[in-house]
């Protein structure tokens, strides 16, 4: 099922995947390698690249050859967040790629140990109203989506809260379980256990609509009321700019195909993230929006990372 160009190239196709091996996207890059191997009967391999917030995987595919040979497995972290955050970025996230596909959504949640006091959103920010900067949420990180959600929830509601960065999701946890910090920002995977065994609960989801998973707890704007707090924390395949249209279309097609398997689905529900096939156009919209949200989060609440 290959293409004659690619038949030509010969080789390996190459997923980089900008984390550690184990996380969620590392887990989506080793499925879809898996699968697209099948479908084009070729290998395709998963490089893992961490390191600089996704930057140097980034930067590295942003320099490959244009022959659909190497896909970054991208998040929003390097592509629509570090442009705003770093002054001398070694590439333009909006010129320096192409979309592919959009295959995954890792939403955030806002949750709070099983005994906080807070019983909903409300009670959250009538306290942060009450008390401002003193009512605290737990991030993954300066910076991370997960801080950033946080003070979009606090600009559109007019309150002040108490950033509290950790690195990583395994400190937040840990400190919002003891009651050092009052709730925590984060994605459906990291919190699930908890809310499972009990011992947390989610006050809402950045998302459009329930997540069953999570024993269906209200959306943001169904807590708040307010419109335009939904967060995509998506998950796609880039590949460098100039990289031929037809080759493009042959791996969105591939690629889409895939995540639109009953069994990819359910695959990506199994670790908390919601499958979201959507084609270069639709993908490239998200981006573009994802752009444009945190860079005014980012101006308002003045963040800096350096």
């Amino acid at each position: 099922m290959s293409s004659p160009g690619w038949a030509q190239n010969g080789g390996p196709l190459r997923i980089v995947v900008p984390f550690a091996a184990g996380g969620a996207q590392d887990v989506i890059a080793r499925y879809l390698a898996a699968k697209l191997g099948e479908r084009l009967d070729r290998s395709v391999i998963v490089d893992n690249k961490a390191g600089g917030g996704g930057v140097i995987a980034s930067d590295a595919v942003a320099k490959s050859a244009p022959d659909g040979t190497t896909l970054l497995m991208a998040t929003g972290g390097a592509i629509s967040i570090a442009p705003h955050l770093q002054a001398k970025l070694p590439y333009d996230s909006r010129h320096d790629f192409a979309a592919v596909a959009m295959v995954a959504d890792t939403p955030m949640t806002l949750a709070v140990r099983s005994q906080s006091p807070y019983r909903s959103v409300a009670d959250l920010l009538a306290d942060a109203k009450a008390r401002p900067g003193q009512v605290s949420f737990a991030s993954t990180g300066p910076g991370t989506v997960s801080h950033l959600t946080g003070e979009l929830l606090a600009q559109a509601a007019g309150v002040k809260l108490l950033h509290v960065p950790y690195r990583g999701a395994g400190p937040a946890t840990t400190d919002l379980l003891s009651g050092e910090v009052a709730s925590m920002v984060t994605s459906v995977a990291s919190i699930d256990p908890l809310v499972q065994s009990g011992r947390a609960r989610v006050l809402a989801t950045f998302t459009t609509g329930r997540v069953t998973t999570l024993g269906s707890p209200p959306t943001i704007a169904e807590a708040t009321g307010i419109k335009g707090l939904e967060v995509p924390v998506w998950v796609g395949l880039l590949a460098p700019a100039r990289t031929p249209p037809a080759v493009l279309e042959k791996l969105a097609a591939d690629i889409l195909a895939i995540c639109r398997l009953p069994e990819t689905q359910e695959r990506f529900r199994s670790f908390g993230a919601e499958p979201s096939c959507r084609d270069p156009q639709a993908f490239d919209r998200v981006v573009a929006e994802d752009l444009d949200r945190w860079g005014k989060v980012i101006r308002q609440s003045n963040i800096k990372t350096e």
